[in-house]
């Protein structure tokens, strides 16, 4: 499903209009994506929570020159609730 589909879903099942639709579901996502900026944790109780992991460092090699390099970040996870991996069943 894609975001305009999912827009129109939720228009047609909260009796919004799209565009309206459209700015929720905008909002919701850059709140989910402010709040892992900061490390917090987003939980949607019944469907799941959005967290950032941190991957251990490790040393990477460029192919072209070959000079080594180490890569580390924070990586976004998704762990869904129990509901949703029963209702996906």
């Amino acid at each position: 499903m894609t975001r305009a589909k999912l827009a129109a879903r939720m228009a047609e099942e909260a009796g919004w209009s799209r565009a309206g639709a459209e700015r929720a579901l905008r909002a919701m996502l850059v709140g989910i994506r402010t709040s892992l900026k900061r490390g917090d944790t987003v939980t949607l109780v019944g469907f799941g929570t959005f967290a950032v992991a941190r991957r251990r460092p490790r040393t990477l090699r460029n192919p072209r020159t070959g000079e080594a390099c180490t890569v580390a970040g924070r990586v976004p996870r998704f762990k869904p609730s129990k509901e949703l991996k029963q209702a996906v069943r």
